[in-house]
């Protein structure tokens, strides 16, 4: 899973258009149905970029750095969701994380792992998991 060869300016911007359509499809599916739902969603879709040379973590890199360009919500969970369907779009399995921050200042984080390797920021000694999904 390394960096790879530089991508060129086309292939950029596929990717770049590909993230926006994701984040435009996770939006809308959230404010219509329950979060499992859109998860499972993300997930179903068949693979159709299964021979795609970009590696998880160049695509969970590209996918932070678009969706901070982005208005409206992208925090880490919509981030998380983002990532899980660019993944099953290339046949790749990975598995959406949700920790919290317990005690009196409480937080909630989401990221996506594939192999055991987060592939966006967890933030692990801030976050104990609460779920794998």
């Amino acid at each position: 899973m390394s960096a790879g060869a530089p991508l060129s300016l086309r292939r950029k911007a596929s990717l770049i258009a590909e993230i926006v359509s994701a984040y435009v499809r996770v939006r809308r599916d959230l404010r219509r149905r329950e979060f499992p739902e859109v998860l499972e969603l993300s997930r179903a879709l068949e693979p159709v970029l299964s021979d795609d040379p970009v590696g998880d973590e160049r695509l969970a890199r590209g996918v932070r750095r678009t969706l901070r360009l982005l208005p409206g919500d992208s925090r880490c969970l919509t981030q998380s969701l983002v990532l899980t369907r660019l993944l099953a779009r290339r046949g790749r399995l990975s598995r959406l994380v949700i920790g919290v921050s317990p005690g009196q200042a409480f937080g909630a984080h989401a990221w996506v792992e594939r192999d055991d390797v987060p592939l966006l920021p967890s933030h692990e000694r801030q976050f104990e998991r609460l779920a794998e999904l």
